[in-house]
């Protein structure tokens, strides 16, 4: 699939927000907002978080089948599709750490998709007045 580098950007940062969050005590008992939370990391921080994220979704989601994407749309696609591209990229795992890693991968690659900003439309495009 052609992602465009804005896309793949806020698709790890997505993936990298939820993790996140997932992980931080106070987001998950509702003291503290995930986007709080997300500018209280340092630049490094999120450099590593999001770079060990990136190494595991970035090869999935290059390796999506293509399909045409409307524009105002995100990219769609089957779990059957999701998973064998995931498949694909696990290596010599095996056994039920391949399991493990074949469902966790997934769901943060679906979690990615979800992130991807809709379709512009490149003929309609439009230059604020300020610029």
């Amino acid at each position: 699939m052609r992602f465009t580098e804005h896309e793949l950007t806020a698709a790890v940062t997505g993936v990298a927000k939820t993790v996140m969050a997932a992980q931080d005590k106070d987001v998950r008992k509702g003291r503290r907002d995930v986007d709080e939370a997300w500018n209280a990391l340092s630049r490094y921080e999120r450099y590593q978080l999001m770079s060990g994220l990136g190494d595991q979704v970035l090869p999935v989601l290059i390796s999506l089948p293509d399909v045409e994407v409307e524009a105002g749309t995100r990219p769609m696609f089957t779990e059957e599709q999701i998973v064998a591209a995931v498949e694909e990229r696990l290596g010599d795992e095996r056994g039920i750490r391949r399991k493990a890693l074949l469902r966790t991968r997934t769901a943060l690659v679906q979690v990615a998709l979800s992130c991807v900003p809709p379709r512009s439309d490149p003929d309609a495009l439009t230059v604020p007045d300020h610029l």
